[in-house]
């Protein structure tokens, strides 16, 4: 690809999430802060939304890497299930031995007893959800009986629900208002603006090892940042695309013609008006036409 062409050591502009190019952005900054005081508080559903791509899953891994060890985290990184797959998949997160269980009532009763063993053992327990704009109606109650065990000094089980916008629209159904009720921490994630975009690049390229001069001039990021809308995995898709072309041309870093192309290319891309030419040209025009006339007057 282009890694040598540019110096690389990695693909800097990856799809997949990799807390290793972790960025301290304001928004994903936010958002990990909160999970972090809300799982001090140890009561409650906390909540993080966000747009597709806007980083939800990266945050989801780095608040699973940095949980201290009093921690006892079950993650579901695929949550549509229905209630009885919920509490199996639970229970083997917890270490849970299922082969012999034949009904739901059973299968509580044991991831009870767990909770309780360990919350003796002083671990807090942590259900992570990604995606739980999936869950459906029935699974999302089922969650909600999961917070209500607990011992006279707290609850036994803590929920972090990642997910879409979609999930706030399922949460605002009159069903699963008691739901709702419980959310004690939420925050919402924002696209990035146009400084934290050229940063963004900045840093994941640095991340890879590229030591020279920039290879996004601040034209090309504000360009990244309109296609992308200030969408990480938007970002990651243009950026690398625009690579590709410039590492194509031979050329040493990415112009104008990349990034477009790179637009045009992606589907989700907010494709760029090529009005703003005419205007630069109709400028010049007139530019041109007043300097003709002031030689004429002198």
């Amino acid at each position: 690809m282009y890694q040598q062409h540019f110096g690389l050591q990695t693909l800097p502009f990856a799809l997949t999430p990799n807390t290793g190019f972790f960025f301290g952005l304001a928004p994903h900054v936010e958002a990990l802060q909160v999970l972090q005081v809300a799982l001090q508080s140890g009561e409650g559903f906390i909540k993080v939304t966000g747009e597709v791509g806007t980083g939800k899953t990266l945050i989801c891994r780095k608040l699973l890497n940095e949980l201290p060890d009093s921690f006892v985290c079950a993650y579901l990184p695929n949550p549509y299930l229905n209630p009885m797959e919920l509490r199996l998949a639970v229970a083997e997160e917890l270490g849970i031995a299922t082969a012999d269980v034949h009904d739901q009532l059973q299968l509580t009763g044991l991831i009870q007893q767990q909770l309780l063993n360990l919350a003796a053992d002083g671990k807090q327990i942590v259900l992570v959800l990604d995606e739980a704009q999936a869950l459906p109606d029935e699974s999302l109650e089922a969650l909600r009986l999961f917070t209500n065990l607990e011992t006279e000094q707290r609850k036994l089980v803590q929920v972090v629900l990642f997910g879409q916008p979609e999930l706030d629209q399922r949460l605002a159904q009159d069903n699963l208002r008691q739901l709702r009720q419980r959310i004690t921490f939420s925050y919402q994630l924002r696209p990035l603006t146009l400084n934290e975009v050229a940063a963004y690049v900045r840093h994941r390229l640095a991340v890879s090892g590229y030591q020279g001069q920039p290879l996004f001039h601040p034209a090309e990021a504000k360009l990244l940042f309109k296609g992308s809308r200030g969408i990480p995995r938007l970002i990651n898709v243009l950026a690398h695309k625009a690579l590709m072309l410039s590492f194509g041309e031979g050329l040493s870093c990415v112009n104008h013609k990349h990034v477009r192309a790179a637009i045009k290319d992606t589907e989700d891309a907010s494709q760029i008006s090529q009005t703003w030419l005419w205007g630069l040209l109709l400028m010049a025009l007139t530019l041109a036409g007043g300097a003709m006339l002031w030689r004429g007057l002198l």
